[in-house]
């Protein structure tokens, strides 16, 4: 028979123990989250700033993989047409010794030495034998054309083969690159979310005031480098306002290098997409005094920013997202070296 008992109450001093550390538990949440105040508008706007640098960076490594993919879509595009074309003048020079080779099986059945002794007319029969001995050397070329056609047409093949892949390879870094400059900017505005309104409209307004002072900005005597670095710095100040986007190379929208490629090749010039590439055409300039209108201004240790040089000390750049296209002063960034191109 079971026995019924009562369930053992819990002591008072247990009790009292349980509350005081639930109690404890509260506190210690509530001074954590006093441990943690919230950011300044300052120290937000120094790390959207960061993130924003690290964008770019990401942003420039996207715009190369995004060139790469296009050369690699060129040169598939030319290597199937040369396939294509190699595929057809092969089955051309097969149908061609498949019709001599058809012939000589038709007139091949005789011995020739009996051939000789039938013939009504001898000499006839030899100029016959000399012509059939030269289509036979024909043959033999033919032969040869088809060995080489397809041991080209194999080469080409493989080298549209490894193409393809390296074009896979280049879509999945495009695809991780610019999820890593989403994730960057994502992160940015997700901080800049937790100002208050008056904060962020602050914020907005040291933009505004940058860009109003870019209008005023003083030049100087400022002379050109080349008559092509004058046009293309030009093009580029025709689009002061424009706003920084990544991965955009105009007319209406601009990352760095995107606004110097774009303006160059307004002046009849291609240059490279991206800024590492850039920084490798041309001339190099380490002093900033020996800098003129038009030449390309390289930043930071990686070189992941670019702009014109404009003279007196500023550059005209589309400097990060939330900015548009502006003179600011050099000395703004580490600056690295210039290149006259």
């Amino acid at each position: 028979m079971a026995s019924h008992r009562r369930p053992k109450q819990p002591s008072r001093t247990r009790v009292t123990v349980l509350t005081a550390t639930a109690a404890a538990a509260v506190a210690l949440t509530s001074q954590t989250a006093q441990a943690e105040p919230k950011p300044s508008k300052s120290e937000v706007k120094e790390k959207v700033d960061k993130l924003y640098e690290e964008a770019e960076h990401a942003t420039e490594q996207y715009n190369g993989a995004k060139e790469k993919q296009e050369k690699l879509d060129e040169q598939i595009d030319a290597l199937q047409d040369k396939v294509a074309r190699g595929q057809e003048e092969l089955n051309t020079l097969r149908d061609s010794i498949g019709s001599v080779a058809s012939a000589q099986y038709r007139s091949g059945g005789i011995d020739p030495s009996v051939q000789l002794f039938l013939s009504g007319d001898p000499d006839t029969y030899l100029e016959k034998a000399s012509a059939l001995d030269q289509l036979g050397a024909k043959q033999t070329d033919a032969i040869r054309d088809i060995q080489a056609k397809q041991r080209t047409l194999a080469q080409q093949r493989q080298e549209a083969q490894s193409k393809l892949k390296d074009l896979a390879e280049t879509r999945e870094e495009l695809g991780k690159k610019k999820k890593e400059v989403q994730g960057k900017l994502a992160a940015a505005q997700k901080l800049l979310n937790t100002l208050t309104a008056a904060e962020r409209a602050a914020l907005a307004e040291d933009e505004s005031r940058a860009t109003r002072a870019s209008s005023r900005a003083d030049l100087g005597n400022a002379v050109p480098a080349s008559q092509r670095a004058a046009a293309a710095f030009s093009a580029a100040q025709s689009k002061i306002g424009s706003p920084y986007v990544y991965g955009a190379s105009g007319p209406s929208s601009f990352d760095c290098s995107g606004l110097t490629s774009w303006a160059y090749a307004q002046a009849g010039v291609s240059i490279p997409r991206t800024s590492q590439s850039q920084a490798s055409i041309g001339t190099r300039i380490s002093s900033q005094s020996q800098l003129q209108q038009g030449d390309l201004v390289f930043f930071y240790g990686d070189l992941h920013h670019v702009g014109f040089y404009a003279g007196n000390g500023q550059v005209l750049h589309a400097p990060k997202p939330g900015a548009s296209v502006r003179y600011e002063s050099i000395n703004n960034m580490p600056y690295m070296f210039g290149v006259r191109v």
